[in-house]
């Protein structure tokens, strides 16, 4: 089943019609292949559907957030205060954020499982949602931060 049609199913099962212009946002948000501000992801639906406003964007992620069909991230704050949206119907990962140029991976694998049942156990805790993000620099920033005459002074200076 795709993560979509989960989506489409819950909405139905709690009353919500499936609009074309929630249909559009919850592609976007499923197949996009990118964490989306409601900005961005406004943009990219007024594409599909030029008659889509602002308000039906933050109106829907509300609804969806709220429903606990799509979580909403905050990647380490990178852009501020900027929030991003995916579907919490994907598998569980972490994100991992380079603190420097914002490039966000994700990582799936059995250590989070692990760390999850860890957590689960040692607390008597029953997790309902688990979300891990991982700050550090992308092997392209540690090079350039590397090669930064400001470090290197730092370095010979203190």
């Amino acid at each position: 089943m795709a993560v979509g049609e989960g989506i489409k199913e819950s909405l139905k099962r709690r009353g919500f019609r499936m609009t074309r212009q929630r249909q559009i946002l919850l592609d976007l948000i499923d197949h996009s292949g990118e964490h989306l501000d409601a900005d961005h992801l406004y943009q990219l639906a007024k594409e599909q559907d030029p008659k889509l406003n602002r308000v039906t964007v933050y109106r829907t992620l509300k609804m969806l957030k709220n429903d606990g069909l799509v979580d909403e991230l905050d990647l380490m704050h990178q852009a501020g205060e900027q929030h991003y949206y995916e579907t919490r119907m994907k598998q569980e990962h972490a994100h991992v954020v380079c603190m420097s140029c914002g490039r966000v991976e994700e990582f799936f694998g059995p250590a989070l499982v692990k760390l999850r049942k860890q957590i689960a156990s040692t607390f008597g805790f029953q997790i309902e949602v688990a979300r891990t993000e991982v700050g550090g620099y992308c092997p392209q920033c540690q090079a350039r931060r590397a090669a930064s005459p400001a470090r290197k002074t730092a370095r010979t200076h203190g």
